[in-house]
């Protein structure tokens, strides 16, 4: 993004699909980590099951919502959302990306495409940028 104008610039040291996709990002839209307060919790679908994520800070969340790997509640770290490449936007749940974190029993997981992202009612509000 240019600092000024708040609109995507491409990279130019990037392939032009990675500046496609980022841009692709930017439209289809998402929730950046950082900017939810402490105790936020949003519900995350994906293309096979609805997780809920509960933000600890500093990259960590409560993650619930898979029967084999989080039907209940475990602290996991959370990496960021990809496009199913070796690049990932960081602590980043955007939508048609696929969400990655680090599960202290399974290690690192991937979920399936990301269709929509809702903040929960009675969640703190998100912080200032």
């Amino acid at each position: 993004m240019s600092p000024d104008s708040g609109i995507f610039t491409p990279i130019p040291h990037f392939d032009d699909a990675i500046n496609n996709a980022i841009c692709r990002s930017e439209i289809d839209g998402g929730v950046e980590l950082a900017r939810l307060a402490a105790g936020a919790v949003v519900e995350v679908t994906t293309r096979h099951h609805t997780y809920t994520l509960e933000n600890q800070g500093d990259g960590e969340v409560l993650i619930s919502g898979h029967p084999k790997y989080c039907p209940e509640p475990v602290l996991v770290r959370f990496h960021g959302s990809t496009w199913g490449t070796p690049l990932i936007r960081g602590r980043f749940i955007g939508r048609e990306m696929r969400m990655e974190f680090w599960h202290p029993e399974f290690g690192i997981l991937l979920t399936s495409e990301v269709s929509e992202i809702r903040e929960l009612p009675g969640a703190p509000t998100a912080r200032p940028a």
